[in-house]
């Protein structure tokens, strides 16, 4: 493994993580998207399907692992837990819109017409656009916490570095996945509005709040 996978990896055990922070310290799933949340737990269901058939190393099995529980974890949390304090209203991007071309799209462009297979190719697509309805969502309200930006950046930083794992392995290890490349250059664009405001008013703002008088 590189350091670009790595730091890729470390960026998203980060979101998680502060995900997960935001929503039990607060008690509230104010601002987060359980739509985005669903397709995840979609993602990994279908990415992982392969955990204890195929092993790769202690590593990537509790990380799989990890991303696999953590996600239906969340999803309990929003649903079930503290479901009153769920922006429904505000949560309103139709999932199918999503999913469904996804899977035809994995059906149509794939490595080899297998079950595993198409399944792991739908995980890659149906990533690239999860965040949709998150995006969507803090479109239409205007707002998010401080804490909610940081998750969605490290996200966005994730899938920045996986595009620099690939060109490293690229030249490296001669490895190209066409598939992976394309999907995570679309979700990396997806999220290229969000960072500029990121910059300028997180940021910004922490700045201007750490300014003496």
């Amino acid at each position: 493994m590189n350091i670009f996978r790595f730091l890729a990896d470390l960026s998203h055990l980060l979101a998680t993580v502060i995900l997960f922070h935001k929503i039990w310290k607060t008690r509230s799933c104010e601002g987060i998207s359980g739509r985005s949340q669903m397709l995840f737990a979609l993602v990994f269901t279908t990415r992982y399907l392969d955990l204890f058939t195929n092993f790769v190393s202690p590593y990537n099995t509790v990380m799989k692992l990890f991303f696999l529980g953590s996600s239906f974890g969340v999803c309990y949390l929003m649903w079930f837990k503290f479901k009153a304090t769920y922006d429904r209203n505000n949560d309103i991007f139709r999932m199918e819109f999503l999913a469904i071309p996804a899977f035809l799209l994995a059906l149509v462009l794939n490595h080899e017409f297998s079950f595993m297979e198409v399944m792991w190719t739908f995980s890659i697509y149906l990533e690239s656009v999860a965040i949709m309805p998150q995006l969507f969502m803090l479109t239409k309200t205007g707002n998010a916490e401080t804490i909610t930006a940081h998750y969605l950046f490290c996200l966005g930083l994730y899938r920045a570095l996986y595009i620099v794992n690939w060109i490293y392995r690229y030249y490296n290890e001669n490895f190209f996945d066409i598939i992976a490349v394309i999907a995570g250059i679309v979700q990396t664009v997806l999220y290229a509005d969000f960072f500029y405001l990121y910059i300028t008013k997180v940021i910004n703002a922490r700045k201007n709040f750490e300014m003496p008088a």
